[in-house]
């Protein structure tokens, strides 16, 4: 049944050596698997982390309800001096901090870009929360209104009639919103306000 092998040459190498090598191949192994789950690991927290970035400046946004100026006469002119924006967050977005968003005018006067807490917190009102002090949408019915004064708090100057003006809020996450505005072509002296 067993057959005995007299030929060294055909047996089976044994020993410490073999050992030794099959316990670096199996360390080998081991090292390489670590490494590329270490790798998966790190791909994996990255990408959720892009995902969720992208995902933020896509829907982490403001959106305007409505826009409105401050009609001022004096003289001869007959100006659009202050703009007040009525603000929501856009749907499915997370709580947005007014103060942390920036704002930029481009126009035929030129182009400015501030953020909303440079104009002062007494010009950011969110009338739709009890806290008087609080600028950040957090519900999707809160309502923010923020008034810009064109010539005090910032430089940009008064809109004329038939000016166009391109608003764009950009939020911390990174997320735009832009908003035409289009001064009337005729303004008179009665007028407080007009819908831009």
């Amino acid at each position: 049944m067993f057959e005995t092998i007299f030929d060294e040459e055909e047996r089976g190498q044994v020993g410490i050596g073999t050992l030794i090598v099959f316990i670096a191949m199996v360390l080998v192994a081991a090292i390489a698997a670590g490494v590329l789950i270490n790798t998966a690991g790190f791909l994996q927290t990255q990408a959720e982390a892009t995902g969720e970035e992208s995902t933020s400046q896509v829907s982490d946004r403001i959106q305007v309800v409505s826009q409105s100026g401050i009609v001022n006469s004096s003289g001869d002119q007959i100006n659009v001096t202050d703009i007040d924006f009525v603000v929501a967050k856009a749907p499915g977005a997370g709580s947005i901090d007014l103060n942390q968003t920036s704002v930029e005018l481009i126009g035929a006067n030129g182009q400015e870009t501030f953020q909303l807490d440079e104009i002062g917190s007494d010009n950011v009102e969110i009338f739709t929360s009890p806290d008087e002090d609080t600028v950040v949408l957090t519900d999707s019915s809160d309502r923010a209104e923020v008034s810009v004064d064109l010539d005090d708090q910032v430089t940009y100057g008064n809109l004329s009639t038939g000016d166009r003006l391109s608003v764009t809020f950009t939020t911390a996450s990174g997320a735009t919103t832009t908003s035409e505005i289009r001064v009337p072509t005729t303004l008179t002296s009665d007028q407080t306000s007009v819908r831009l």
